[in-house]
């Protein structure tokens, strides 16, 4: 596939050298008498459920790296599904438009869109979707049954070798239960027509468990236009032992259908002719659909530990939106349609083993990482009431990428431990537009060098140095693009294919008070200049090299088995660095605070407060107009027995009249100037909403 680029061929053959060169140091190094034994009888092993708690002291690799478990998922009283992620320290999670479609993510000064530089992924299995039709990176965990989450795992920066694409802010994977503690049922209700169904168990017979989940949601919201969301999810998972490995079969599927109110502008809220939850054009929304099949294995020997990763997935989304209204065309309206429909197929291979550098030990992981997206309707249309009127780009894409990574983290002494990696990613773009002239393939690679250092413990105690590039892809269309679609006459530039990151952080962590977990980390990252393709208008866009950095402190305290208190504070500072008089990043947050206390008793009374705070922050790079800063209070307040719980959740417990969202842009209403008006336009954040659940577990 690779072979019309000498170069990139070149490229390939050193990166599978390094691959196998890697694993046989590997094997080399393994010391006598160190070999894992054979297999015991065949079963089952018990898996331990990791939380903030869990302080991680003598295996982190970083101080902003960590785990959050299913118990503090399940305690927290959640808006949307993409809140899910809100877990992370320093992470928000907004909206801009209707439900079922991809969450705004905010982390370390990044408006992240939905996803361009956050890597999120589940069981090994992507979530990003690459050259999509709504945003690169696009990251949609709609599918997601957030009861069969078993626990999060993230880290920030690009510090970790095995972690490619999208993941210069960090990245996140969320690994699911192979077995359900215990069958159980839930049913939700609330305001807005809210109605909630989960279902799900697990059988085991043997050494193999089955365990299956199905999920229905509908919310009307607190919109004039009613949302009229629907979420339909399912799970099953086949999960075996035998010889001592372990293997898992996954399905997974999701179908989401919507009504969108999008982002209003300001203007006509203050005048009184659109209510703050009123809409512009009541015809947008979307439907999208997700199904996937994923298999892993997790193969032991006496020479180490081999984990095989193989998925398969469709993903097809259909959506509408106006942001502009009649700015472009004053008749029709600026409605467009962004369709895609494609299939994944990708899969990895990494190798642990043990073994001795210079008579330290060591552990040595080495992977391949592949996957490609072939994409049959790539679409971006203009529309009126969801009828189309014209096409502005209908392509199909093809892109591919191959990665290969090393590891090798070094225990010099009881108080030094190294950590130096080093990456390769080679990516192949292949794109056939209607306009040929937009035709073309490119091919393109990356080196990513990492390492890191760790002193300590010292009083459960450890002092972390890391550094590390990182890269993000760009939108095939725009790696071949040679004149603007919406005209079809003026020449663009290119963007280019791959974007690199680099980051450097300082931390301590610590868990010398018993039951507490602190860490505090200080950190800088910059993205080289690059151009960067905009699906809502199928062309280009420039933008500057960037520099953020910034400091976090994490919190988490648990003086009794059932009593959790968090806080989390981000401060972070974002500015292009060509344009120091105007150099402002729209939408970078500066100011994130989270916390929360939760009573979780085994039975009896159950209840949690949680405060999120994020701060004003500029909307134009010469910060003259500014969002306002945003304060949220969710609680949930309950009663659990052995075999049955009831609970009530109160989102915005203080009814604030917050923006989810703020943008600043022109954008014209029937009968205002041709030219539009420069105006803030927001998403509201939902009002105060009661919702009730009840579980019954079997």
């Amino acid at each position: 596939m690779y072979a019309s680029s000498p170069r990139f061929s070149a490229l390939t053959r050193t990166a599978l050298i390094t691959f196998f060169a890697c694993h046989a140091a590997a094997s080399r190094a393994q010391t006598p008498g160190e070999a894992a034994q054979p297999g015991e009888p065949e079963r089952l092993s018990r898996v331990v459920v990791q939380g903030r708690d869990t302080d991680l002291v003598g295996t982190a690799a970083s101080a902003s790296q960590g785990i959050v478990g299913a118990a503090e998922l399940a305690e927290r009283p959640l808006l949307r599904r993409g809140e899910l992620l809100e877990v992370i320290p320093g992470v928000v999670v907004t909206q801009h438009s209707g439900d079922g479609k991809a969450n705004q993510y905010f982390l370390r000064g990044f408006n992240l869109d939905h996803g361009t530089d956050f890597s999120v992924s589940v069981d090994g299995m992507p979530v990003n979707m690459r050259s999509h039709a709504h945003g690169q990176g696009y990251a949609d965990i709609n599918f997601l049954i957030p009861e069969l989450v078993r626990q999060v795992d993230y880290n920030k920066g690009p510090f970790f070798a095995d972690v490619g694409d999208f993941s210069a802010a960090g990245a996140a994977e969320f690994r699911l239960f192979d077995a359900l503690p215990r069958p159980f049922v839930t049913v939700s209700v609330g305001e807005n027509n809210y109605r909630r169904l989960v279902a799900g168990g697990t059988v085991a017979r043997g050494q193999a468990e089955t365990t299956g989940a199905v999920e229905y949601t509908h919310d009307d919201g607190p919109w004039k236009l009613s949302e009229d969301a629907n979420r339909f999810n399912g799970f099953a998972r086949r999960h075996w032992a035998a010889g001592g490995n372990d293997y898992r079969l996954t399905a997974m599927a999701y179908h989401g259908k919507w009504r969108s109110t999008d982002q209003i502008p300001l203007r006509a809220v203050k005048a009184g002719t659109l209510d703050r939850f009123g809409n512009i054009d009541p015809s947008d929304g979307g439907e999208a659909d997700r199904a996937s099949v994923s298999f892993d294995a997790t193969l032991k020997s006496a020479g180490g530990t081999t984990r095989v990763n193989a998925y398969a997935l469709y993903n097809r989304l259909n959506l509408y939106s106006n942001f502009t209204y009649f700015l472009d065309d004053p008749v029709n309206g600026d409605q467009f349609n962004q369709r895609e429909r494609r299939v994944v197929f990708g899969g990895a291979v990494t190798q642990t083993r043990s073994g001795e550098v210079l008579g330290a030990k060591s552990d040595f992981v080495a992977g391949l990482q592949v996957r490609a997206d072939e994409i049959g309707e790539l679409g971006l249309h203009r529309t009126v009431e969801r009828v189309r009127l014209a096409t502005v780009r209908d392509d199909e894409v093809s892109e591919a990428s191959a990665g290969v990574f090393g590891r090798v983290e070094t225990r010099w002494s009881d108080t030094v431990r190294t950590t130096a990696g080093l990456r390769l990613d080679g990516y192949r773009f292949k794109v056939d537009s209607v306009d040929t002239r937009n035709s073309g393939t490119r091919l393109a690679d990356i080196f990513s060098p990492k390492v890191g250092v760790v002193f300590g413990p010292w009083s459960r105690t450890e002092i972390y140095a890391n550094a590390g590039d990182g890269f993000h892809s760009n939108d095939a269309r725009g790696t071949t693009i040679r004149i603007d679609p919406a005209d079809g006459v003026t020449p663009v530039d290119r963007v280019n294919p791959l974007v690199r990151s680099r980051g450097a952080e300082l931390g301590v962590r610590t868990a010398a008070v018993p039951g507490l977990v602190s860490s505090v980390t200080v950190w800088a990252l910059d993205l080289d200049s690059e151009l960067v393709f905009v699906g809502d208008a199928g062309g280009t866009e420039p933008t500057a090299r960037t520099r953020r950095y910034g400091v976090e402190l994490a919190n988490h305290w648990k003086p009794t088995p059932w009593l959790a208190l968090e806080g989390d504070v981000a401060l972070t500072h974002a500015r292009y660095r060509d344009n120091p008089a105007n150099g402002h990043v729209a939408n970078s947050i500066k100011t994130v605070v989270s916390g929360g206390l939760t009573v979780a008793k085994r039975e009896g009374w159950l209840g949690s407060v949680r405060v999120r705070y994020f701060g004003s922050q500029p909307l134009t790079e010469d910060n003259s107009v500014r969002a306002p800063s945003s304060l949220t209070f969710n609680a949930r307040i309950g009663w659990r027995a052995k075999d049955w719980e009831v609970a009530l959740d109160v989102l915005n417990v203080l009814d604030r009249a917050s923006y989810d969202i703020a943008y600043a842009y022109a954008s014209r209403l029937r009968g205002e100037p041709a030219a539009g008006v420069d105006d803030i336009h927001f998403h509201p954040a939902e009002p105060r909403t009661f919702r009730l659940g009840v579980t019954r577990r079997f």
